[in-house]
């Protein structure tokens, strides 16, 4: 089903049921009440949220949570609030949240359109990562591709002045789209000429390894909040 019945919007994902492993069973059940944060429609405390003050960090889509727990991990002065709809995803990075013994890390489970919307302030956030979103790479399904002009409006929205966003694809042809359309966004500069060189604090994964070595590009875009807008 391409539109969600209450507002006809477009969704970027599909749900698919996922198998748990054991671990991430555990996990989710030891450390899912400490770690995670239920969806509402009201505004998120961060600092009540972590017990503390810090800048903060959204990242959408974290995947199975490895390149979160590696940035969280590198990045201890800093808040990270990961957005996630796949169980085995949420189960896979608590999993890692103990194991490395993480405390600046909170996961929503839900969709991100709808997080952003109701849960993060306005000029609230010091970035935003979007790292490798689904390229639904056939033509008829490009309309679900997340980086599109309205989401980037509303993320541009919640970023404070001199905060970024960062995404990162591997398809090229959703590298020139993103590229076109964090462009057109007045609110946002690029921080390149065009795509940016990979940020240190951007590990690269197993599976971008693998893509390298095969010879498929990677693209890293990095722009930033204008003061002004």
């Amino acid at each position: 089903m391409f539109y969600d019945p209450e507002d006809r919007r477009i969704r970027s994902f599909v749900t698919r049921a996922g198998r748990l492993s054991g671990a991430q069973e555990r996990a989710i059940a030891e450390l899912g009440p400490r770690f995670c944060l239920p969806y509402a429609k009201e505004t998120l405390d961060f600092e009540q949220a972590f017990g503390r003050q810090a800048p903060t960090v959204l990242e959408i889509g974290f995947g199975m949570g490895e390149t979160t727990a590696t940035i969280a991990a590198g990045m201890p002065q800093t808040n990270f609030v990961g957005v996630e709809v796949h169980t085995p995803g949420v189960g896979s990075l608590l999993k890692l949240i103990g194991e490395q013994n993480l405390h600046n890390l909170r996961l929503i489970q839900h969709d991100a359109f709808e997080v952003v919307t109701h849960m993060i302030a306005p000029e609230s956030l010091a970035g935003v990562h979007v790292f490798f979103p689904d390229p639904w790479h056939k033509a008829r399904h490009n309309k679900r591709r997340l980086i599109q002009s309205p989401f980037v409006a509303l993320l541009a929205s919640r970023i404070a002045p001199g905060g970024y966003l960062h995404c990162a694809t591997d398809w090229q042809d959703y590298a020139e789209q993103m590229l076109a359309v964090l462009s057109a966004e007045p609110a946002l500069q690029n921080t390149a000429q065009d795509y940016a060189p990979r940020p240190e604090y951007r590990p690269v994964t197993k599976f971008e390894k693998r893509g390298l070595r095969l010879g498929h590009g990677v693209w890293d875009l990095v722009f930033s909040k204008r003061s002004n807008a």
